[in-house]
Protein backbone atom coordinates (compact mmCIF):
# COMPACT_ATOMS: atom_id res chain seq x y z
CA UNK A 1 0.00 0.00 0.00
CA UNK A 2 1.42 2.88 -1.29
CA UNK A 3 1.20 6.68 0.83
CA UNK A 4 -1.05 9.27 -0.87
CA UNK A 5 1.02 11.96 -2.25
CA UNK A 6 -0.63 15.02 0.00
CA UNK A 7 1.49 17.56 2.03
CA UNK A 8 -2.01 18.27 4.43
CA UNK A 9 -2.43 16.31 7.65
CA UNK A 10 -5.14 14.49 7.70
CA UNK A 11 -7.57 13.22 10.32
CA UNK A 12 -10.06 10.49 10.47
CA UNK A 13 -12.81 8.99 12.83
CA UNK A 14 -13.28 5.59 13.10
CA UNK A 15 -16.36 4.83 14.68
CA UNK A 16 -16.43 1.19 16.01
CA UNK A 17 -13.89 -1.16 17.10
CA UNK A 18 -14.85 -4.05 15.72
CA UNK A 19 -13.07 -6.18 12.62
CA UNK A 20 -13.45 -3.24 10.15
CA UNK A 21 -12.84 -0.61 12.30
CA UNK A 22 -9.41 -1.94 13.91
CA UNK A 23 -8.52 -3.48 10.88
CA UNK A 24 -8.98 0.38 9.05
CA UNK A 25 -7.11 1.86 11.75
CA UNK A 26 -4.17 0.13 11.44
CA UNK A 27 -4.05 0.63 7.52
CA UNK A 28 -4.43 4.17 8.13
CA UNK A 29 -1.94 4.59 10.51
CA UNK A 30 0.55 2.84 8.48
CA UNK A 31 -0.22 5.14 5.75
CA UNK A 32 0.57 8.29 8.27
CA UNK A 33 -2.84 9.61 8.37
CA UNK A 34 -4.02 10.39 12.27
CA UNK A 35 -7.07 8.09 13.29
CA UNK A 36 -9.12 8.82 16.01
CA UNK A 37 -11.04 5.48 17.10
CA UNK A 38 -14.42 5.21 19.21
CA UNK A 39 -16.29 2.40 20.46
CA UNK A 40 -19.16 2.34 22.56
CA UNK A 41 -17.72 -0.95 24.98
CA UNK A 42 -15.66 -0.58 27.71
CA UNK A 43 -14.08 -3.74 26.99
CA UNK A 44 -13.43 -2.73 23.51
CA UNK A 45 -16.17 -5.15 22.49
CA UNK A 46 -13.91 -8.48 23.07
CA UNK A 47 -16.31 -11.34 23.09
CA UNK A 48 -18.20 -13.83 20.80
CA UNK A 49 -17.82 -17.95 20.20
CA UNK A 50 -15.88 -18.80 16.95
CA UNK A 51 -15.23 -16.98 13.55
CA UNK A 52 -14.45 -19.01 9.87
CA UNK A 53 -11.45 -17.08 7.96
CA UNK A 54 -11.29 -17.91 4.60
CA UNK A 55 -8.30 -17.38 2.45
CA UNK A 56 -9.16 -14.02 1.51
CA UNK A 57 -9.41 -13.20 5.29
CA UNK A 58 -6.20 -14.09 5.53
CA UNK A 59 -4.86 -11.77 3.07
CA UNK A 60 -5.98 -8.87 4.28
CA UNK A 61 -4.62 -9.60 8.05
CA UNK A 62 -1.13 -10.25 6.36
CA UNK A 63 -1.59 -6.44 4.54
CA UNK A 64 -2.23 -5.71 8.08
CA UNK A 65 0.71 -7.25 9.55
CA UNK A 66 -1.41 -9.68 11.82
CA UNK A 67 -1.34 -12.88 9.85
CA UNK A 68 1.47 -14.69 11.92
CA UNK A 69 0.17 -14.33 15.05
CA UNK A 70 -3.67 -15.32 13.53
CA UNK A 71 -1.61 -18.62 12.59
CA UNK A 72 -0.21 -19.05 15.91
CA UNK A 73 -3.57 -18.59 17.62
CA UNK A 74 -5.93 -20.37 15.39
CA UNK A 75 -6.55 -23.83 13.67
CA UNK A 76 -5.87 -23.96 9.69
CA UNK A 77 -7.06 -26.56 7.60
CA UNK A 78 -7.91 -27.01 3.64
CA UNK A 79 -11.21 -29.82 3.64
CA UNK A 80 -14.09 -29.62 4.15
CA UNK A 81 -16.45 -33.04 5.52
CA UNK A 82 -20.13 -33.74 4.68
CA UNK A 83 -21.45 -35.94 7.02
CA UNK A 84 -24.54 -37.85 7.88
CA UNK A 85 -26.69 -37.19 11.25
CA UNK A 86 -25.27 -40.18 12.80
CA UNK A 87 -21.35 -38.70 12.10
CA UNK A 88 -20.72 -41.22 8.77
CA UNK A 89 -18.53 -39.26 6.84
CA UNK A 90 -20.12 -38.75 2.78
CA UNK A 91 -17.18 -36.39 1.23
CA UNK A 92 -14.74 -34.58 1.83
CA UNK A 93 -13.46 -32.42 -0.41
CA UNK A 94 -10.53 -29.66 -0.56
CA UNK A 95 -11.80 -26.28 0.37
CA UNK A 96 -10.87 -23.35 -2.21
CA UNK A 97 -8.02 -21.36 -1.35
CA UNK A 98 -9.17 -17.70 -1.75
CA UNK A 99 -6.46 -15.78 -0.51
CA UNK A 100 -3.62 -17.85 -2.58
CA UNK A 101 -1.23 -21.10 -2.63
CA UNK A 102 0.61 -19.50 0.22
CA UNK A 103 -2.31 -19.43 2.95
CA UNK A 104 -4.49 -22.40 4.49
CA UNK A 105 -7.86 -22.46 2.66
CA UNK A 106 -9.89 -21.50 6.36
CA UNK A 107 -8.23 -20.60 9.77
CA UNK A 108 -10.82 -21.11 12.65
CA UNK A 109 -10.44 -18.81 14.83
CA UNK A 110 -11.67 -17.91 18.37
CA UNK A 111 -13.29 -14.57 17.75
CA UNK A 112 -11.73 -13.10 21.36
CA UNK A 113 -8.22 -14.16 20.06
CA UNK A 114 -8.67 -12.20 17.05
CA UNK A 115 -10.13 -9.34 18.72
CA UNK A 116 -7.11 -9.38 21.18
CA UNK A 117 -4.86 -9.45 18.06
CA UNK A 118 -6.34 -6.57 16.28
CA UNK A 119 -6.86 -4.33 19.53
CA UNK A 120 -2.87 -5.15 20.25
CA UNK A 121 -2.14 -3.93 16.51
CA UNK A 122 -4.39 -0.84 16.94
CA UNK A 123 -2.20 0.48 20.18
CA UNK A 124 1.25 -0.42 18.43
CA UNK A 125 -0.17 2.25 15.47
CA UNK A 126 -0.69 4.89 17.76
CA UNK A 127 -4.42 5.81 17.09
CA UNK A 128 -6.31 7.44 19.56
CA UNK A 129 -8.98 5.34 21.29
CA UNK A 130 -11.75 6.24 23.07
CA UNK A 131 -13.78 3.44 25.32
CA UNK A 132 -17.14 3.52 25.97
CA UNK A 133 -17.49 6.49 24.18
CA UNK A 134 -20.52 7.58 21.54
CA UNK A 135 -21.15 9.69 18.84
CA UNK A 136 -24.34 11.88 19.18
CA UNK A 137 -24.23 14.14 16.41
CA UNK A 138 -22.74 15.06 13.06
CA UNK A 139 -22.75 18.07 11.50
CA UNK A 140 -20.73 18.62 8.14
CA UNK A 141 -19.73 20.45 5.35
CA UNK A 142 -17.77 20.40 2.25
CA UNK A 143 -14.25 20.75 3.79
CA UNK A 144 -15.15 18.10 7.05
CA UNK A 145 -17.63 17.00 9.88
CA UNK A 146 -17.83 18.18 13.43
CA UNK A 147 -18.69 15.58 15.67
CA UNK A 148 -19.73 15.71 19.46
CA UNK A 149 -19.34 13.16 21.35
CA UNK A 150 -21.03 11.01 24.14
CA UNK A 151 -18.78 13.00 26.70
CA UNK A 152 -19.52 16.14 26.01
CA UNK A 153 -16.28 16.77 23.48
CA UNK A 154 -16.30 18.15 19.86
CA UNK A 155 -13.66 17.39 17.13
CA UNK A 156 -13.50 17.98 13.21
CA UNK A 157 -12.37 15.24 10.84
CA UNK A 158 -11.64 14.86 7.24
CA UNK A 159 -13.37 11.63 7.05
CA UNK A 160 -15.89 10.10 9.36
CA UNK A 161 -16.09 5.82 9.00
CA UNK A 162 -19.18 4.05 9.79
CA UNK A 163 -18.02 1.06 11.34
CA UNK A 164 -20.12 0.39 14.31
CA UNK A 165 -21.96 -2.77 12.80
CA UNK A 166 -25.42 -4.12 11.87
CA UNK A 167 -27.96 -1.50 13.78
CA UNK A 168 -25.16 1.50 13.07
CA UNK A 169 -26.24 4.50 14.75
CA UNK A 170 -24.22 6.60 12.67
CA UNK A 171 -25.95 4.32 9.44
CA UNK A 172 -29.42 6.30 10.83
CA UNK A 173 -27.44 9.67 11.63
CA UNK A 174 -26.82 9.93 7.77
CA UNK A 175 -30.08 8.69 6.81
CA UNK A 176 -29.37 5.57 5.31
CA UNK A 177 -32.54 3.53 5.46
CA UNK A 178 -31.42 0.35 4.69
CA UNK A 179 -31.72 -2.25 7.75
CA UNK A 180 -30.88 -5.79 8.45
CA UNK A 181 -34.04 -8.13 7.77
CA UNK A 182 -34.32 -11.54 9.26
CA UNK A 183 -34.43 -14.07 6.82
CA UNK A 184 -35.92 -17.18 9.24
CA UNK A 185 -33.08 -18.93 10.55
CA UNK A 186 -31.48 -18.62 14.01
CA UNK A 187 -28.10 -20.04 14.91
CA UNK A 188 -27.11 -21.54 18.45
CA UNK A 189 -23.63 -21.73 18.88
CA UNK A 190 -21.09 -22.55 21.58
CA UNK A 191 -16.87 -22.85 22.32
CA UNK A 192 -16.15 -26.45 23.31
CA UNK A 193 -13.48 -28.38 23.83
CA UNK A 194 -11.95 -29.61 20.34
CA UNK A 195 -12.38 -33.41 20.23
CA UNK A 196 -8.97 -34.99 18.76
CA UNK A 197 -10.76 -36.56 15.86
CA UNK A 198 -11.82 -33.02 14.45
CA UNK A 199 -9.48 -31.65 12.33
CA UNK A 200 -11.46 -29.73 10.08
CA UNK A 201 -14.90 -28.63 9.36
CA UNK A 202 -17.86 -31.23 9.18
CA UNK A 203 -21.45 -30.13 7.89
CA UNK A 204 -24.24 -31.90 8.23
CA UNK A 205 -27.81 -31.10 6.19
CA UNK A 206 -30.40 -32.75 8.24
CA UNK A 207 -31.44 -34.13 11.39
CA UNK A 208 -33.96 -31.86 13.29
CA UNK A 209 -31.74 -28.67 12.48
CA UNK A 210 -30.84 -27.58 8.81
CA UNK A 211 -26.85 -27.22 9.51
CA UNK A 212 -25.07 -29.04 12.12
CA UNK A 213 -21.39 -27.98 12.23
CA UNK A 214 -18.29 -27.33 13.77
CA UNK A 215 -14.93 -25.89 13.37
CA UNK A 216 -11.91 -26.04 15.26
CA UNK A 217 -10.60 -22.82 16.61
CA UNK A 218 -7.12 -24.19 18.31
CA UNK A 219 -5.62 -26.82 19.60
CA UNK A 220 -7.28 -27.49 22.14
CA UNK A 221 -11.18 -25.35 21.03
CA UNK A 222 -13.54 -25.16 18.66
CA UNK A 223 -16.99 -23.76 17.92
CA UNK A 224 -20.05 -25.94 17.57
CA UNK A 225 -23.48 -24.35 15.43
CA UNK A 226 -27.03 -25.45 14.76
CA UNK A 227 -28.89 -23.75 12.78
CA UNK A 228 -32.79 -24.01 12.56
CA UNK A 229 -35.68 -22.09 12.31
CA UNK A 230 -36.30 -18.91 13.62
CA UNK A 231 -37.33 -18.20 17.04
CA UNK A 232 -38.72 -15.33 19.28
CA UNK A 233 -36.07 -14.41 20.99
CA UNK A 234 -38.13 -12.88 23.76
CA UNK A 235 -39.40 -16.25 24.20
CA UNK A 236 -35.75 -17.73 25.47
CA UNK A 237 -34.50 -18.38 28.53
CA UNK A 238 -30.75 -17.32 28.81
CA UNK A 239 -30.20 -19.88 31.74
CA UNK A 240 -31.84 -22.55 29.61
CA UNK A 241 -29.02 -22.03 26.57
CA UNK A 242 -27.09 -24.95 27.29
CA UNK A 243 -29.70 -27.61 27.64
CA UNK A 244 -31.99 -26.52 24.70
CA UNK A 245 -28.59 -26.83 22.64
CA UNK A 246 -27.73 -29.84 24.13
CA UNK A 247 -31.62 -31.27 22.92
CA UNK A 248 -30.91 -29.93 19.37
CA UNK A 249 -28.03 -31.76 19.65
CA UNK A 250 -28.94 -35.04 20.73
CA UNK A 251 -29.73 -37.01 17.22
CA UNK A 252 -26.42 -35.77 16.28
CA UNK A 253 -23.54 -38.69 16.14
CA UNK A 254 -19.55 -38.54 15.56
CA UNK A 255 -17.68 -35.62 17.38
CA UNK A 256 -21.16 -34.41 18.66
CA UNK A 257 -21.52 -36.68 21.28
CA UNK A 258 -18.24 -35.35 22.99
CA UNK A 259 -18.69 -31.77 22.20
CA UNK A 260 -22.75 -31.85 23.56
CA UNK A 261 -21.38 -33.41 26.41
CA UNK A 262 -19.43 -30.31 27.05
CA UNK A 263 -22.00 -27.91 26.41
CA UNK A 264 -23.01 -27.67 30.17
CA UNK A 265 -22.64 -23.44 30.73
CA UNK A 266 -25.75 -21.36 29.51
CA UNK A 267 -23.39 -18.46 29.58
CA UNK A 268 -21.22 -20.37 26.59
CA UNK A 269 -24.06 -20.92 24.17
CA UNK A 270 -25.59 -17.76 22.37
CA UNK A 271 -28.23 -17.69 20.07
CA UNK A 272 -28.71 -15.01 17.04
CA UNK A 273 -31.10 -14.82 13.89
CA UNK A 274 -29.79 -14.72 10.01
CA UNK A 275 -30.07 -11.47 8.77
CA UNK A 276 -29.46 -9.77 5.74
CA UNK A 277 -28.83 -6.38 4.18
CA UNK A 278 -27.29 -4.42 1.19
CA UNK A 279 -27.16 -0.51 1.28
CA UNK A 280 -28.11 0.47 -2.48
CA UNK A 281 -26.21 3.15 -3.71
CA UNK A 282 -23.13 4.69 -2.60
CA UNK A 283 -22.15 3.74 1.05
CA UNK A 284 -21.27 7.17 2.19
CA UNK A 285 -23.27 10.73 2.54
CA UNK A 286 -20.81 13.71 2.07
CA UNK A 287 -17.50 12.63 4.03
CA UNK A 288 -19.54 10.07 6.34
CA UNK A 289 -18.87 6.42 4.96
CA UNK A 290 -20.14 3.16 5.64
CA UNK A 291 -17.63 -0.53 6.03
CA UNK A 292 -18.37 -3.94 6.95
CA UNK A 293 -21.76 -4.45 8.80
CA UNK A 294 -22.79 -1.12 8.90
CA UNK A 295 -23.07 -1.44 4.60
CA UNK A 296 -24.15 -5.25 4.60
CA UNK A 297 -24.45 -8.20 6.42
CA UNK A 298 -25.32 -12.05 5.10
CA UNK A 299 -25.87 -15.72 6.74
CA UNK A 300 -22.90 -17.40 7.76
CA UNK A 301 -23.79 -19.65 5.30
CA UNK A 302 -20.55 -18.76 3.12
CA UNK A 303 -18.36 -17.87 6.08
CA UNK A 304 -17.41 -14.74 4.42
CA UNK A 305 -19.64 -12.37 6.89
CA UNK A 306 -15.73 -11.28 8.50
CA UNK A 307 -14.00 -11.31 5.00
CA UNK A 308 -15.86 -9.05 3.66
CA UNK A 309 -15.76 -6.56 6.35
CA UNK A 310 -11.77 -6.84 5.94
CA UNK A 311 -11.68 -6.71 2.39
CA UNK A 312 -13.83 -3.36 2.82
CA UNK A 313 -10.90 -2.14 5.38
CA UNK A 314 -8.51 -2.50 2.70
CA UNK A 315 -10.22 -1.45 -0.10
CA UNK A 316 -11.00 1.74 1.45
CA UNK A 317 -7.69 2.34 2.56
CA UNK A 318 -5.85 2.00 -0.18
CA UNK A 319 -8.67 4.25 -2.05
CA UNK A 320 -7.68 6.73 0.65
CA UNK A 321 -4.10 6.46 0.85
CA UNK A 322 -3.70 6.80 -2.81
CA UNK A 323 -5.39 9.82 -4.00
CA UNK A 324 -5.43 13.59 -2.72
CA UNK A 325 -8.64 14.61 -3.41
CA UNK A 326 -10.93 12.54 -0.35
CA UNK A 327 -14.44 13.42 -2.26
CA UNK A 328 -17.36 12.06 -3.20
CA UNK A 329 -15.92 10.64 -6.90
CA UNK A 330 -13.46 8.85 -4.65
CA UNK A 331 -15.79 6.97 -2.13
CA UNK A 332 -18.14 6.16 -5.04
CA UNK A 333 -15.86 4.63 -6.25
CA UNK A 334 -15.07 2.66 -3.17
CA UNK A 335 -18.97 1.66 -3.54
CA UNK A 336 -18.70 0.81 -7.44
CA UNK A 337 -15.43 -1.17 -6.35
CA UNK A 338 -17.20 -3.25 -3.34
CA UNK A 339 -20.63 -3.67 -4.17
CA UNK A 340 -20.33 -6.21 -6.81
CA UNK A 341 -18.60 -8.47 -4.98
CA UNK A 342 -20.29 -8.37 -1.73
CA UNK A 343 -23.15 -8.60 -3.94
CA UNK A 344 -22.38 -11.70 -4.68
CA UNK A 345 -21.57 -13.01 -0.90
CA UNK A 346 -25.19 -11.29 0.34
CA UNK A 347 -27.45 -13.37 -2.33
CA UNK A 348 -25.15 -16.40 -2.44
CA UNK A 349 -25.82 -17.11 1.21
CA UNK A 350 -29.29 -15.65 1.78
CA UNK A 351 -29.92 -18.42 -1.43
CA UNK A 352 -28.50 -21.01 -0.05
CA UNK A 353 -31.12 -20.08 3.16
CA UNK A 354 -33.87 -19.98 0.96
CA UNK A 355 -33.04 -23.61 -0.63
CA UNK A 356 -33.23 -24.91 2.75
CA UNK A 357 -36.25 -23.01 3.86
CA UNK A 358 -37.97 -24.00 0.31
CA UNK A 359 -36.83 -27.86 1.22
CA UNK A 360 -35.41 -27.79 -2.36
CA UNK A 361 -33.38 -30.75 -2.17
CA UNK A 362 -31.70 -30.28 -6.05
CA UNK A 363 -30.48 -27.04 -4.99
CA UNK A 364 -27.42 -26.48 -6.57
CA UNK A 365 -24.91 -25.35 -3.74
CA UNK A 366 -21.82 -27.04 -5.11
CA UNK A 367 -21.94 -24.69 -8.08
CA UNK A 368 -23.08 -21.64 -6.08
CA UNK A 369 -19.78 -21.96 -3.50
CA UNK A 370 -17.69 -22.75 -6.88
CA UNK A 371 -18.88 -20.05 -8.70
CA UNK A 372 -18.54 -17.95 -5.67
CA UNK A 373 -15.09 -18.51 -4.46
CA UNK A 374 -13.64 -18.38 -7.83
CA UNK A 375 -14.29 -14.59 -7.57
CA UNK A 376 -13.25 -14.18 -4.17
CA UNK A 377 -9.93 -16.31 -5.47
CA UNK A 378 -9.56 -12.88 -7.57
CA UNK A 379 -8.04 -9.57 -5.39
CA UNK A 380 -10.70 -7.19 -4.33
Amino acid sequence: MTSRPNLTPRTVLVVGGGTAGNSLTVLLRKAGIDVDLVECKADWNVHGSGITTQGNALRVLREIGVWEEAEKHGFGFDDLGITTADGTVLHVESHYRTGGPDLPAIVGMQRADLQHILIEAVRRSGARVRLDTTVQQLEQDAAGVDVTFSDGTTDRYDLVVAADGLNSATRAMIDISERPEPVGMGIWRVCAPRPESVQRTDLTYGGPCYIAGYCPTGQDSLYAYLVEPQRDRASLEPHTYADEMRRLAEPYGGAWNEIRASITDPEQVNYTVFTRHLVEGPWHRGRVVLIGDAAHSCPPTLAQGAAMSLEDALVLAELLTGHDDWDDELLTAYYERRVPRVRLVVDGAVQICRWQLDGVRDADVPGLIDRTMTVLTELP
